[in-house]
């Protein structure tokens, strides 16, 4: 099965060259439209205060959401002149993340994983991950991706834990929208054949992009009925419904080799 030269709409902004390479060795024409810029916060005082508490055992376990959490706060630590204190203090503590990316990092700096996410990898098998650990009158770090996993804070307070939290970077809109303006006015169209969605924040930039143009509902129609719409997973699902989406493509696993690998396999049909 290949796209036989269809026209595939690209969101992805870290890893577009990844996903292009993918579409055009499956025989299709991308249409590359980052969607999503990830900015580092300025997060030296609160870095070096979270190193501080995971020096002195204050914090008992870190949770990581993201590889570039992992990146950000290993980056930060070294402008402090303290990654290898971070390191340690991390394999002092019981470490939890949310699915591969952050895992893979992780062991990168030999950094023991107590508890990771299975499939999909969304914040519901993160939490049955840390089902089994005592959180009673302890503190938990999280550190968040672009915006506060605020389901995660609020499972922690049940279970009598307090939550040190840290905010390393965020997500925005591209500097320049124009592309992703134009892409809303070729979805209206119908001139976009499929288009990929590997993340929710690609979704709500998307649709409001079509809210700037009035056109939110129009551009939901068209999705439903003019593009085939490939999501690589529930959280992002989940918010494509939210806007009256329903997607025609999910893969077997959250991946973006099977979402391209099914995403071909449908339009092969």
């Amino acid at each position: 099965m290949n796209f036989q030269d269809a026209r595939i709409a690209v969101l992805e902004a870290r890893m577009s060259g990844e996903m292009a390479d993918l579409v055009r060795r499956n025989g299709g024409s991308v249409w590359s439209v980052p969607a999503v810029r990830e900015a580092l916060l300025d997060a030296t005082i609160p870095v070096s205060a979270f190193i501080d508490q995971l020096v002195a055992g204050s914090i008992q376990m870190v949770v990581f959401f993201t590889g570039v959490g992992v990146k950000a706060l290993l980056q930060e630590a070294e402008k402090l002149g303290r990654r290898s204190e971070l390191v340690a203090a991390l394999n002092q503590t019981t470490v939890a993340c949310r699915g591969p990316k952050p895992g893979a990092v992780l062991r990168k700096e030999r950094i023991t994983i107590a508890a990771s996410a299975s499939e999909p990898y969304t914040t519901a098998e993160l939490i049955e991950a840390l089902a089994p650990f005592d959180l009673s009158g302890q503190t938990v770090g999280i550190v968040h991706y672009g915006e506060r996993n605020d389901q995660l804070s609020q499972v922690l307070a049940t279970r009598g834990a307090k939550s040190k939290e840290l905010c390393l970077y965020e997500w925005l809109l591209p500097e320049d929208t124009t592309t992703l303006k134009t892409l809303v006015t070729e979805l209206l169209a119908g001139c976009v054949d499929a288009i990929v969605f590997t993340s929710q924040i690609q979704v709500r930039h998307l649709f409001a992009m079509a809210a700037e143009l009035d056109q939110v509902q129009q551009l939901a129609l068209a999705l439903n009925t003019k593009t085939i719409v490939a999501s690589i997973g529930p959280t992002c699902t989940a918010v494509l419904e939210d806007y009256g989406v329903t997607p025609h493509v999910i893969p077997e696993h959250p991946k973006m080799g099977y979402l391209i690998k099914a995403l071909a396999a449908y339009m092969g049909q």
